[in-house]
């Protein structure tokens, strides 16, 4: 499903017009993106939570040069599905 398609459905499933749509829409991925700039991790009840994680750095090898590169750490952003979103979804969790 791509965004046209996302914003069409939900725009059906709310009975809202399309631009009030996409303005809600907006509104909840700027709120989502000011909370992990904030430091915070961001739950989403029944969908799962957003947070910033720490890479390391790490050398990286160039398989068909040999030559060793040196990557600095860096800040990503990390998604954990919740347990009801994984059990509608269908995955399967070895970790007990």
């Amino acid at each position: 499903m791509n965004g046209e398609e996302f914003l069409s459905l939900l725009s059906e499933k709310t009975k809202c017009d399309g631009k009030e749509t996409a303005r809600m829409v907006s509104c909840l991925t700027e709120m989502i993106i000011g909370g992990l700039q904030d430091g915070k991790s961001v739950s989403l009840h029944g969908l799962g939570t957003f947070e910033v994680r720490k890479k390391l750095e790490r050398i990286v090898v160039n398989p068909s040069t040999g030559k060793r590169t040196l990557f600095p750490p860096k800040l990503v952003v990390g998604f954990r599905p919740s347990v009801s979103l994984k059990e509608k979804v269908g995955v399967v969790s070895d970790k007990k």
